[in-house]
């Protein structure tokens, strides 16, 4: 009787969302064919081409080459590079060598010490373990002096990108104008492949270290930013009055209530931003900031998958203990465990005591003799697997095959149908996908996204690089809801599958690249597969844990009723996970993107090539021309796979 009762609601709910859903999309549908009869004979009578019009293009490569050249013949003499650009090159420069002196004077030894300690203090000895090993690693792999340049970059980005975000973030946690001025650029730059950044920094800054930092700050600063503001603005009202009452000013209350509380976001912002500025770091190689990201980039120019992984390995290792550090400091903040300062002397004194040890011993550089060389054995397992695993696996094909059926069944037949399409009917689908699943704003935006590229006149790459996304989106939703889905139902492998999602995530985008390229070769293909097992882990996390959340009760109803386990997740699960199967999709196409961008790299072409070619070349016209269509092709993929649900939700936590 009580399970009667109770499963009424739920499916008088149910009914009424679906109905009032039913004919919210239909009428958004019967307005889109109205004005898809009205407005396609019109366009095609003036525009029966199906490329995007030469009338509609403008070429903005002349002025930006104008704008470059002025650049280059203005850097040393006009007053906003002598006195101002200039300064802040300068002191990147004199910083980075600076931390980079004092990580060569405390030598490996003194470095492995700090990194160990400093783990232990904050989260035992087991990871303080880790970590020693972890850099133990970098130099028996003879990558002891770019892991310290990498080090030395990182240290400064990462302070850079910290108080930079902090201050944006306290402006907009304690100022409601400036979230609101705040919160729509924030969400825009989250959704910018990470390749560009690059560009505009490189035509102000020229290749270097300069630019590769200040690369990296523009792009780690958001979440430190964005988790200070949510942070600042979710505090405790109840401890927030009882300060006031006391008579506290704005100061006090800052100081003694708003940051005590925002402790764990702000320690979570950092954690954020330091695993996001190693992975631009490591991309920032591009543009000369040197370090391990140099050696891979060199390595994977030349097909050198062994130097490629020898240096890939330390970026890894030196993601995964930061990652680790950084979030068992913030789980402390949680305990009330009485703070031990006499750790940190611990720290000081053990570094000092390793580092003059190093000096003595004459021992401060890593001695060639403990160097392995794994780029030999990892060059002939390369060549072994291109003999057999190629092509040599009977009746199922090699690696080889497998990527070629993938590019010639798959990549060549969308990236021809997108092509063959009417350029006005591609943004009509865009239209009506974004219309669909938010609102006409939505629409608007995603339109004018996407209307920019063909007004760029880079319509056809643009087209090919979103035939390799929408591939690899598919391939990665396919795998990434059967595995959550296992996930979210069984907890045995939830739990197997928890450290490998940890260490994938963790990864720079530049390492997924190495063992695609062993397994596939160079092409469209590989960089697919690279950017599935890039957005994978996310993807999985978000079906399970959208799954895992689903109302208890309204699962306990279905059973009542005698659902089976697969009608309960059918009519149940997922129309009650929704939104975060939205989400899954939103942040799968945004990871996509980002790796078949970088795929440019390994053969990937299209608008990731224009990227490459115009760094390497200097030609800064056709690079920032590919950049900016990347950026307007991942804002028009967000807003076609942003759900009204969470974009609503958002504004009301907000």
């Amino acid at each position: 009787m009580t399970a009667a009762v109770s499963v009424a609601p739920v499916k008088d709910n149910s009914a009424r969302r679906r109905d009032l859903l039913r004919h919210r999309v239909l009428g958004k549908l019967l307005l889109l064919a109205v004005a898809a009869a009205v407005l396609a004979p019109i366009v095609n009578a003036r525009w029966s081409s199906g490329t995007w019009p030469g009338a509609l293009t403008v070429d903005i490569s002349e002025p930006l080459g104008k704008a470059s050249d002025w650049i280059i013949d203005n850097r040393d003499s006009h007053p906003l590079f002598v006195y101002f650009l200039g300064h802040i090159s300068n002191a990147i420069v004199i910083s980075i060598r600076a931390v980079y002196l004092v990580l060569l004077a405390a030598g490996w030894a003194g470095v492995t010490a700090a990194a160990g300690l400093i783990a232990w203090r904050v989260a035992g000895w087991r990871l303080a373990a880790s970590a020693v090993l972890a850099f133990l690693a970098c130099g028996a792999l003879g990558m002891w002096v770019p892991t310290v340049q990498t080090l030395a970059l990182m240290v400064v980005a990462v302070f850079v990108s910290v108080v930079l975000g902090a201050v944006l973030g306290l402006a907009a946690g304690l100022s409601d104008r400036m979230y609101r001025a705040l919160r729509p650029v924030l969400d825009t730059m989250q959704v910018f492949p990470a390749y560009a950044y690059l560009l505009p920094v490189v035509l102000v800054f020229g290749i270097g270290v300069p630019a590769a930092v200040l690369a990296t700050v523009v792009y780690a600063a958001p979440p430190m930013a964005r988790l200070t503001a949510l942070g600042l603005r979710s505090a405790d009202g109840g401890v927030m009055e009882a300060v006031a009452s006391l008579g506290a000013t704005g100061r006090q209350r800052l100081l003694t209530a708003r940051l005590p509380l925002a402790r764990r976001e702000l320690l979570l912002g950092l954690n954020q931003t330091i695993m996001m500025a190693l992975s631009m770091a490591v991309i920032a190689s591009v543009i000369g900031a040197g370090g391990l990201g140099d050696r891979v980039y060199q390595a994977l120019a030349s097909v050198d998958v062994g130097a490629a992984l020898a240096a890939g390995i330390p970026i890894v290792l030196l993601a995964v203990i930061l990652d680790r550090v950084t979030g068992a400091a913030g789980e402390r903040l949680g305990s009330h465990e009485p703070p031990a300062s006499w750790k940190w002397g611990v720290v000081a004194v053990g570094t000092v005591v390793a580092a003059l040890a190093a000096r003595f011993a004459d021992r401060l550089e890593w001695p060639d003799s403990w160097v392995v060389n794994i780029a030999t054995p990892v060059n002939d397992a390369v060549d072994w697997m291109t003999d057999h695993l190629y092509t040599g696996v009977p009746y199922v094909g090699g690696t080889a095959d497998w990527a070629g059926h993938f590019t010639t069944w798959i990549l060549d037949p969308l990236r021809s149908g997108l092509t063959w399409l009417p350029w006005w009917s591609v943004l009509l689908i865009v239209a009506a996908l974004a219309w669909l699943i938010g609102t006409w704003r939505t629409a608007l935006t995603a339109v004018l996204a996407m209307a920019a590229i063909g007004v760029l006149g880079v319509w056809k790459p643009s087209l090919d690089t979103l035939s390799q996304v929408l591939a690899a989106v598919a391939v990665t939703l396919v795998l990434g809801f059967a595995i959550g889905i296992g996930a979210a139902r069984s907890d045995r492998l939830e739990r197997m599958l928890r450290p490998i999602l940890d260490v994938f995530q963790t990864m720079p985008q530049f390492v997924y690249l190495i063992p695609v390229v062993a397994l596939f070769g160079v092409g469209r293909a590989p960089a697919a597969a690279a950017a599935v097992v890039y957005a994978l882990p996310a993807v999985v996390r978000i079906t399970a844990q959208g799954l895992r959340q689903v109302d208890p009760s309204a699962m306990e109803a279905s059973r009542s009723m005698g659902a089976t386990t697969a009608q309960q997740l059918r009519q149940v699960q997922l129309p009650l996970a929704r939104p975060a199967l939205l989400l899954a999709v939103n942040q799968g196409v945004v990871l996509v993107l980002a790796v078949v961008i970088i795929g440019g790299l390994v053969g990937g072409g299209a608008l990731g090539y224009d990227v490459v070619f115009g760094l390497a070349q200097g030609d800064l016209a056709t690079g920032l021309v590919a950049g900016a269509a990347i950026v307007c092709l991942g804002l028009m993929l967000d807003r076609v796979t942003q759900p009204t649900e969470r974009r609503s939700r958002t504004g009301k936590e907000a």
